[in-house]
C-alpha cells in the first residue's frame, strides 16, 4: 500500500491559493483549504478535506488542522494564536486506538512567530533594524490624546513631506498617507482612522525592487539554506502593484547582486520554511533601504511560474513546507532573457478589462510568448482579477516595446477607472530603453563609413546608442563613456577609428565587455596604419578586428554575440544566414540556366 501523502493545510483561498493548488495537481500534492465555498482556490481544487468558513474563526482553523499535516497561509492577515496553539500544543484529533482524543501538533510554515511579527510593520521594521537590516528612519506614532504632540514631533523630527503607516491590517500600498505640509496634520484622523500609526522618514526612492527568496529550515527550526530568486522592478501606481519587470531597467549588475544579498539576510533573520517576498526602495545613491516583507506567494513572483518553471515561486513553496528541497541546492536561474508581468485590474466598468485580455490572448510574436492567468473573481474597480506575463528572447525594454500595445491598453483601463481623461504617462513609457550596442567613433567623419553597420543594426531591431569619443581630443569623454556602458546593460561596443585608431583598444582596456574595431580607411596609408593599430594590441586587452571600413561585419559580430545571452539574435542571425545561403543558390541556379554571357549582360543593365 502507498504511503498517505501529507496534506497542506491552507489558510485562505484567493488567487495566491489557486495558483498553489495549480501547481500542486501535476505534483500530487493534496491542499486542504479554508475559505468561502466558492472561492479561487476551491474552484482550481476539489477535495473532501476543504472546510468551508472564514481564515480568521479559531475553530474553523483547529477543524482544518484535524485534517492536514502541515499549516500555511495565503494572506498574513490571520489568527497567530491559535496558529501557535496547534503548533506548540496541538489540536485534539481521536485516538487511532478508539478511546477519547490525543493532542496532534501541526506545523505551522511560515512560523507563527514569523507572521506575527509581519503583521506589525513597525515591530517588523524595529526588528530588522535590530539585525543589521537596512531600513527608513521610523518612529510610533503614540494613540489618544498624544497623537497630535507625536504628530507634532514626526514632523520636527523629518520634516515635510514623511508618511504615515498604519501598523496592522494593510497591504498593496493602503494604509499608507502621505504628509506634505503642516495642513495634511489637521486631516490625519479622517485619512487614517484610530489604528495605530507610525511615521516614517520619506524616501525619495529611484526604484521600487523586489526579491522573492526561498527559506529551508529542518525540523527544529534551525535554517538550512535561504535561495533568492532574481531580482525585478516593480510598478506601483493607484498604491497597487500594477507592472512587474524581470530584469529592472537600467540597473548595474552590482545593485542587483546587493538586492539579493539584503533580501537574503532579511529572510534568513525569520523563523519557518516557505517562500518570502522582499520590497525594497533603491535610492539615487545606490542604497537600498528594505520596506515591506510578505511571508508567503506574492505579486512580484508571479512572473516565475513561466520564466522560472523549474522552480517557480509556488512550487517552492509546496516543496519548501514538505522540506523536499534538494540537498544540493536549487537552481532559480530565469530561463528567459526578459519577463513582464501585468496585473489585470477591475475597471470602471465590470467589462472593462476584457479587451485587455481579448488582446493578449491574440498576441503573437516570433519572439515573445503571452501567458493570461483568470482568478475566477468578480471584477470590482482596482481589484486583482487576474495577470498577465510576457516573457522575451531579448532584452526587456525590447519586449516591452513589444507588448506596448497591451500597455496601453492597460493604461487606458487605469485611466477611465480614476476618471482621467489626459492620457496617462507611466514609467513604463517615459523609461529610456538601454542599447545593448553602443557605436562610437572618433570623429563624424567616420559616420559614412559606420552607417553601414548601424543599418544592420536597425534589420535585426538592436536598440544601440551612436556616440562620438575622440580618443585624443577628448580623453575625459572617452573614458567617461566607457564607464556608463561597463555599468549599463550594454554588451558589445563598436569603435570606428582612422590613422593611430587608438580608441577601440583604448576602450577594450577600460570596460569588461567586448569591443570590436573598424579601421577606417584615411587619407594616407589606405587604412592599413588603422589595421595594424587595432589588432596589434598587447597581451590581455584583446579586441577584437574587421577589415578596413567594414562596419556591415562589426555589426554581425555583435549581433552574434548578442546571441549567446538573448536567443532572438541568435534566431535573427540563422535567417540572416540562410536568407544569404538562398540568395546565392539563386543565383548559381540562374548562372547555370542562362550562361555566364546572358548573367553578365542582366548585370550591366542594373
Amino acid at each position: 500500500m502507498a504511503a498517505k501523502k501529507p496534506v497542506i493545510g491552507l489558510l485562505g483561498g484567493g488567487q495566491l491559493g489557486r495558483m498553489l493548488c495549480e501547481a500542486a495537481g501535476p505534483l500530487g500534492i493534496p491542499i486542504a483549504i479554508l475559505d468561502a465555498e466558492n472561492c479561487p482556490a476551491k474552484q482550481a481544487n476539489q477535495s473532501d478535506l476543504h472546510v468551508t468558513g472564514s481564515f480568521k474563526d479559531p475553530e474553523k482553523i483547529k477543524l482544518l488542522a484535524t485534517r492536514c499535516d502541515f499549516l500555511t497561509v495565503e494572506i498574513e492577515h490571520v489568527e497567530t494564536e491559535v496558529l501557535e496553539e496547534i503548533a506548540t500544543k496541538g489540536v485534539e484529533i481521536p485516538n487511532p486506538d478508539g478511546e477519547g482524543t490525543i493532542l496532534k501538533k501541526v506545523p505551522v510554515h511560515p512560523s507563527w512567530k514569523t507572521i506575527r511579527l509581519i503583521q506589525d510593520k513597525y515591530q517588523q521594521k524595529e526588528y530588522f533594524a535590530k539585525n543589521g537590516i537596512p531600513v527608513a528612519e521610523q518612529m510610533a506614532i503614540e494613540p489618544g490624546e498624544a497623537r497630535q504632540d507625536s504628530l507634532d514631533e514626526a514632523a520636527w523630527k523629518y520634516g515635510f513631506p514623511f508618511m504615515l503607516k498604519g501598523s496592522k491590517g494593510s497591504y498593496d500600498g493602503r494604509g499608507n498617507f502621505k504628509v506634505s505640509g503642516p495642513e495634511d496634520l489637521k486631516s490625519v484622523a479622517a485619512q487614517m482612522g484610530d489604528q495605530p500609526l507610525y511615521a516614517e522618514k520619506w524616501v525619495p526612492f529611484e526604484m521600487e525592487l523586489s526579491v522573492m527568496v526561498l527559506r529551508t529550515e529542518d525540523d527544529n527550526g534551525k535554517l538550512k539554506h535561504v535561495y533568492p530568486y532574481p531580482v525585478v522592478e516593480t510598478i506601483h501606481e493607484d498604491s497597487i502593484c500594477t507592472k512587474v519587470f524581470y530584469p529592472p531597467r537600467n540597473i548595474p549588475e552590482d545593485i542587483k547582486k546587493r538586492a539579493q544579498k539584503v533580501a537574503s539576510d532579511v529572510i534568513a533573520s525569520l523563523w519557518g520554511r516557505g517562500v518570502f517576498a522582499v520590497e525594497m526602495f533603491l535610492l539615487a545613491d545606490g542604497q537600498i533601504l528594505v520596506n515591506e516583507v510578505a511571508p508567503r506567494p506574492h505579486n512580484s513572483g508571479h512572473f516565475t511560474i513561466e520564466a522560472v518553471p523549474q522552480m517557480s515561486q509556488y512550487k517552492a513553496q509546496l516543496f519548501s513546507i514538505l522540506d523536499r528541497v534538494p540537498g544540493k541546492g536549487v537552481n532559480l536561474t530565469a530561463r528567459v532573457p526578459s519577463s513582464i508581468m501585468l496585473n489585470i485590474l477591475g475597471g470602471a466598468q465590470t467589462t472593462s478589462h476584457d479587451k485587455f485580455v481579448k488582446l493578449a490572448e491574440e498576441a503573437y510574436d516570433d519572439f515573445t510568448d503571452v501567458y493570461v492567468h483568470l482568478y475566477g473573481k468578480e471584477s470590482k474597480p482596482g481589484r486583482k482579477i487576474g495577470h498577465i506575463t510576457a516573457t522575451g528572447l531579448s532584452s526587456v525594454e525590447r519586449l516591452a516595446e513589444t507588448i506596448s500595445p497591451l500597455i496601453k491598453v492597460m493604461d487606458e483601463i487605469r485611466a477611465e477607472r480614476i476618471g482621467s481623461k489626459d492620457p496617462i504617462q507611466t514609467q513604463t513609457t517615459t523609461s529610456k530603453a538601454v542599447p545593448l550596442v553602443a557605436v562610437t567613433m572618433g570623429s563624424d567623419s567616420d559616420l559614412t563609413t559606420v552607417a553601414a553597420g548601424l543599418k544592420i543594426l536597425d534589420e535585426f531591431n538592436v536598440p544601440y546608442e551612436v556616440r562620438i569619443t575622440s580618443a585624443h581630443r577628448t580623453p575625459h569623454l572617452m573614458m567617461k563613456f566607457a564607464a556608463e556602458m561597463a555599468q549599463s546593460g550594454c554588451k558589445v561596443i563598436i569603435a570606428a577609428a582612422g590613422g593611430a585608431a587608438h580608441l577601440p583598444g583604448m576602450l577594450a582596456s577600460e570596460v569588461h565587455i567586448p569591443v570590436i574595431g573598424i579601421p577606417v580607411k584615411a587619407s594616407v596609408l589606405d587604412g592599413v596604419d588603422s589595421l595594424h593599430s587595432i589588432v596589434q594590441m598587447p597581451r590581455g586587452i584583446p579586441c577584437a578586428t574587421v577589415g578596413i571600413g567594414n562596419s556591415t561585419n562589426a555589426a554581425l559580430l555583435a549581433i552574434r554575440i548578442l546571441g549567446g545571452a538573448y536567443p532572438e539574435y541568435a534566431e535573427r542571425m540563422k535567417r540572416y544566414q540562410e536568407k544569404m545561403k538562398n540568395e546565392v543558390l539563386a543565383k548559381d541556379e540562374k548562372i547555370s540556366s542562362v550562361g555566364w554571357k546572358a548573367y553578365l549582360d542582366g548585370m550591366q543593365k542594373k
